[in-house]
């Protein structure tokens, strides 16, 4: 998800006004999406095997994307530093916070931050879309299939068989056997949040939130009820060092043995029972 679709209303994303869905996706991109792709040579060893196929999303973006409102057209010449490595640095292996051969759920996904990218930079990783509007659910199953195309001479034949688009909201997936790793960016404030991800969480399975600057106060702010809840972990991390100015900031929730239990008085949704939420307007860590 990118920085402006952050919402009021559907508690996972915002809907804008674009195109017609269900018209022909356009294969045309901006041209300044191509001028700021980065040389092999300065990307880190482990992200060169997936650059061809971030550089076929890079241009899905630039074009549909675009068109149908997902990201804002000023947002093209800083694709890759804001949008694509900020979120590829997370799946570092080497930064150990998505382990092998993860299943992982990214909620609110409206152009695939960060769960197209990881999929992209993690051939082992087996990865959820959820996003319940159907724009943008749209644009994700034709990204999964033209991107398929796109890395089928790599090192990842069948894109398409461990990427998966789920039209749906969070809530409306709790229950299931679990994912190791949930994730969403710039979705909501980590307490409402939380309550949306973690239910969609394995017992011992981890939330990472990319977030903000203000990713220490909302800690801060959520860590009694995230612990109430069954959180035994919280901290922030900081990724991409050397990679991408600033580093990536990521809220790490880490369940316990017992899973997700929403505290006393809330419900799944974030808001108080019976009630209805409401949105408001190498690695270095910190620990409330």
């Amino acid at each position: 998800m990118t920085p402006s679709e952050r919402s009021p209303g559907d508690g996972v994303s915002r809907e804008t006004p674009s195109p017609d869905p269900s018209s022909p996706p356009s294969r045309d991109s901006d041209p300044r999406a191509a001028e700021h792709v980065p040389p092999a040579e300065t990307l880190p060893e482990w992200l060169r095997p997936a650059r061809a196929g971030l550089v076929a999303y890079a241009r899905l973006l630039a074009g549909d994307g675009v068109e149908r409102g997902l990201i804002g057209p000023r947002e093209v010449p800083r694709l890759w530093e804001r949008h694509l490595l900020n979120c590829a640095v997370v799946a570092d292996p080497a930064a150990g916070l998505v382990p092998p051969s993860a299943a992982v759920v990214d909620v609110g996904s409206g152009a695939g931050l960060p769960g197209l990218v990881w999929a992209l930079v993690r051939p082992d990783l087996r990865v959820e879309l959820v996003e319940p509007l159907l724009r943008r659910a749209t644009f994700l199953e034709e990204a999964v299939a033209a991107l398929d195309v796109a890395t089928s001479h790599g090192p990842d034949p069948r894109f398409a068989d461990r990427v998966r688009v789920s039209r749906a909201r969070a809530e409306e997936l709790a229950g299931g056997p679990g994912a190791t790793v949930v994730t969403a960016r710039a979705v909501a404030p980590l307490d409402r949040l939380a309550a949306w991800t973690l239910p969609l969480a394995r017992p011992g399975g981890v939330l990472l939130a990319l977030k903000g600057a203000s990713a220490g106060q909302e800690l801060e702010a959520a860590a009694a009820t995230l612990r109430a809840g069954g959180v035994t972990t919280l901290d922030v991390v900081r990724c991409g060092d050397g990679v991408v100015d600033p580093p990536t900031t990521v809220v790490r929730a880490v369940l316990g043995a017992r899973g997700w239990s929403p505290p006393a008085g809330r419900s799944r949704r974030g808001g108080r029972s019976g009630g209805t939420p409401r949105n408001r307007p190498g690695a270095s860590r910190t620990t409330p």
